[in-house]
């Protein structure tokens, strides 16, 4: 019965990858998860040390993300304002394109919205176009390298919850 339990719990630690495709604090989730798995099975031998890694890894995850994308857009000639544009289009487009091929559209909405939200932060700025659509698609290259880096990081975090959960 052990291993069916540690099957449904590895199934739903799976799915919070998912998030990232939402922008969503999957690795996060994934934390707070074995941390009930933790309450819910004291008999688990990893300690405090192994959620301070976790808890580590999904850190470095979230700085991963923001400063490629903050890199991508100063390094294509952006502003700040087309920096934070990007990121809040980012979430918008995914917002609105999770109701597209049964939530998949999540994932070109926010490379979209990060496009498009980079592009109208420029242009707020009165910026010429040429030079916002640069900028524009330095946040969209910045939100792919940022998701796919946070992502690995998340299976990272995945393999090592499977480790600690699987009944030895």
């Amino acid at each position: 019965m052990q291993e069916f339990y540690a099957i449904l719990f590895l199934t739903l630690l799976f799915l919070t990858l998912g998030m990232h495709v939402f922008s969503l604090p999957g690795n996060w989730t994934m934390l707070g998860l074995m941390l009930l798995w933790r309450w819910a099975h004291p008999e688990m031998t990893q300690g405090v040390g192994f959620f301070v890694l976790l808890g580590l890894v999904a850190g470095v995850g979230e700085l991963v993300q923001f400063f490629t994308q903050t890199y991508s857009v100063r390094r294509f000639g952006g502003s700040g304002r087309g920096n934070w544009s990007s990121i809040i289009g980012s979430i918008i487009g995914a917002i609105l394109g999770a109701p597209i091929l049964f939530g998949l559209g999540a994932i070109p909405g926010a490379f979209i919205g990060a496009y498009v939200g980079g592009l109208a932060g420029e242009l707020s700025l009165h910026r010429p176009f040429a030079e916002a659509h640069r900028s524009a698609v330095g946040a969209l290259f910045g939100t792919i390298l940022g998701v796919v880096s946070k992502f690995g990081l998340g299976v990272l975090m995945f393999w090592m919850c499977a480790k600690a959960v699987w009944p030895a």
